[in-house]
């Protein structure tokens, strides 16, 4: 255990280092694409500020949530801050999404009224965005264990892409004289970001809404439980995300009445067979002797305790 605490405490601080540097370096490059998009008249090029202000958000929000998930539980917050890092992966998302709709509005109207721009500054910046960008991403892909800093890499990597997209429009530019390229590669941009985004948002929305984990199938782990030995009958079955990497389980067992000793091994078998199949770790089983009719609220027909049973709690 002392192993592991370590080891997670290593991660955590060499995390807090790459975000840091990170952070440094965006900020930064937030400030001069900023400058040059006014100066070169290039949308684009404003449409990767703002891209890029956005991942400075993201990376500051991704660096308080890593502060928050390493306090530990107490009696008010009993399991800990574990969702701060997808509440901060979901407004991330969100602000991305608004970006990305502001990006395209004017890429829109630029389309309609194209504006003349300087190609060789847009290069000399967007050249310069592609190496920060992807030693960032870079960075980030070697601690992105979660979806808090997995959101952070994919804006990254995203822009990394996008700005190598602004230097082949400025060359694009430069040898046909086009001004509508700008536009148009500022709607690419802005598809890149709404689609990297809608991903993120659907995911952490189905974490905090307390959905069942993506790749969990409800009806394979009542099915397995309910061929483990000494089980009855596995209902009122919940299964839900603490954080982007921690699953927890309830449900109600129908056993048997038999000693309490051998109910404790049909509880072990359980717990066994939902960490090492379905990576369950945390787990709440109530078991049962008596028809779930006459259990806490629960209504469970008896001709049914041998099979699959439907059971709603009432608080």
């Amino acid at each position: 255990m002392h192993v592991h605490a370590a080891q997670h405490g290593a991660s955590q601080k060499r995390t807090a280092i790459v975000l840091r540097i990170s952070l440094a370096a965006t900020l930064a490059y937030v400030l001069v694409t900023f400058i040059a998009g006014l100066k070169a008249h290039s949308l684009a090029l404003l449409g990767e500020a703002g891209h890029n202000a956005s991942d400075f958000l993201a990376l500051l929000l991704s660096f308080t949530a890593v502060y928050f998930q390493s306090r530990p539980a107490d009696n008010a917050r009993t399991f800990g801050y574990q969702r701060a890092g997808v509440v901060a992966a979901f407004l991330n998302a969100g602000t991305l999404i608004v970006i990305a709709l502001w990006i395209a509005i004017e890429a829109v109207h630029r389309l309609a009224a194209p504006v003349a721009v300087q190609p060789r500054l847009m290069m000399i910046v967007a050249a310069a965005g592609v190496v920060m960008n992807g030693a960032i991403a870079a960075l980030l892909w070697g601690v992105a264990r979660d979806v808090n800093l997995r959101s952070a890499f994919l804006h990254m990597a995203g822009d990394t892409l996008s700005t190598a997209a602004v230097i082949a429009g400025g060359a694009g530019i430069l040898v046909t004289g086009s001004n509508w390229i700008d536009p148009a590669l500022s709607l690419l941009i802005a598809g890149l970001i709404l689609w990297s985004s809608i991903g993120i948002v659907r995911e952490t929305l189905n974490i905090l809404l307390e959905g069942t984990p993506a790749g969990i199938d409800l009806r394979k782990i009542r099915a397995e439980m309910q061929q483990t030995e000494g089980v009855i009958n596995v209902h009122d079955l919940h299964i839900w995300s603490l954080g982007s990497n921690s699953r927890a389980l309830a449900c109600h067992v129908t056993i048997p009445d038999i000693p309490p000793s051998v109910s404790a091994e049909i509880l072990n078998r359980l717990n066994h067979l939902l960490r090492e199949h379905f990576a369950i770790n945390h787990t709440t089983i109530q078991f049962e002797h008596v028809a779930c009719a006459d259990a806490d609220g629960c209504v469970v027909p008896l001709e049914e305790m041998t099979g699959e049973a439907e059971c709603g709690h009432h608080h």
